[in-house]
């Protein structure tokens, strides 16, 4: 019997830290160019577009972060600082710990900058021992990658455990405001990025974002919701009940993973095969799947409240095929892979089951992405 602890694997070894980093720093930076090509098609709108692209690029910041923080793995610094923690069998993503660590040394940032040398000073420092010393200044560079990992969180602005709902105004004014409401969580179960985007319609007598009662209400709520084991059905009913001036239209919930790579993660299934055969050079043996859920209103029905009045109350449109809407809880969900040449001609050649409804993105290092 298997444990989640018996899924998680550090990465002790330099070489292998700094080859997971830059492996991820490529992913993220195509996972841009593949929701602009969602916006492209009308999948996706402009704002869902730079909403996306900002937690996409806050993901990219906190594994800079990280890759700061373990630059020097592997190394002689003179004290045992760990490696990072990976989930190697369901996500491929570092663990939700890592995170958490993460948050609670951004808490104590500036204090730890305060009484570290400046980057210049150790680099000064650096010189002197390599040119007095003869020798490889090794704990002045672990010092220096610390100090350009607390300065990464001083900026802040990187994906955290839990990123707070933010509201977009999108169209409106009295008695019906338009808002965009968007929110991200790292999904302990799985290790997992997951990003949600409500579209909601306001008639309450104050703007959302203005109101000191309900904006740290909704807030709490989709927070306290936000579990990756709960239906958008269960979620999206859940807040119109609870808010009788807030109508939610349509709720979506985006899974960034898992990332497989052979180097990297314990696959099971065709993906493991796909990853064998492709035998991809460095940098390009890696598949990310990425999934998302859609729930829309279909129509309006009212519900009486208390003795005189009514509430508009949303009727949601469930997956009419195979009566799997009951099931996934959503209007539609789609998979889909985003991954290089090399794994994508394996997939076509062994063509495995289950892939057929799976959308590809087919992406290259000039920044081409092609979709099949």
């Amino acid at each position: 019997m298997t444990t989640a602890a018996d899924d998680h694997r550090g990465l002790p070894d330099t070489q292998a830290s700094r080859r997971y980093f830059a492996k991820f720093e490529k992913i993220l930076a195509h996972l841009g160019r593949v929701a602009a090509m969602l916006h492209v098609e009308k999948r996706l709108t402009k704002d869902e577009v730079e909403v996306l692209t900002r937690y996409v690029i806050a993901l990219n910041l906190t594994f800079r972060a990280l890759s700061m923080k373990y630059l020097l793995v592997g190394r002689d610094t003179g004290q045992f600082f760990g490696s990072l923690t990976m989930d190697v069998k369901d996500s491929g993503f570092p663990t939700t710990t890592e995170l958490l660590v993460m948050a609670n040394d951004a808490a104590q940032a500036d204090q730890h900058l305060r009484t570290m040398l400046s980057v210049d000073a150790l680099k000064d420092q650096m010189v002197a021992e390599i040119i007095g010393d003869q020798a490889i200044p090794t704990r002045l560079q672990f010092t220096l990658s610390q100090r350009l990992y607390y300065e990464e969180l001083a900026r802040g602005k990187l994906y955290w455990a839990r990123n707070d709902p933010q509201c977009l105004w999108l169209s409106g004014t009295e008695p019906r405001r338009r808002y965009l409401l968007h929110w991200g969580v790292y999904d302990s179960q799985v290790n997992l990025p997951t990003i949600y985007l409500m579209e909601v319609e306001d008639s309450g007598r104050n703007a959302l974002p203005k109101d000191d009662r309900r904006w740290p209400e909704v807030q709490a709520h989709l927070m306290a919701q936000s579990l990756g084991g709960l239906k958008l059905l269960t979620i999206a009913q859940g807040f119109d009940e609870t808010f009788d001036d807030l109508h939610p239209k349509r709720l979506r919930r985006f899974h960034i993973g898992p990332m497989y790579s052979h180097s990297f993660t314990q696959q099971s299934g065709p993906i493991r095969e796909v990853l064998e055969q492709a035998r991809a050079p460095e940098g390009q043996d890696w598949a990310l799947a990425w999934t998302l859920e859609e729930l829309e209103s279909e129509r309006v029905r009212q519900e009486k409240s208390g003795w005189f009045s009514k509430v508009d109350r949303e009727v949601f449109a469930l997956d009419p095929f195979a009566g799997r809407g009951a099931e996934t809880g959503t209007t539609a969900t789609e998979r889909m892979v985003i991954l290089p040449e090399r794994p994508f001609q394996a997939l076509a050649e062994l063509n495995p089951p289950g892939f057929a409804t799976v959308r590809k993105f087919v992406v290259n290092d000039a920044g081409q992405v092609l979709s099949y």
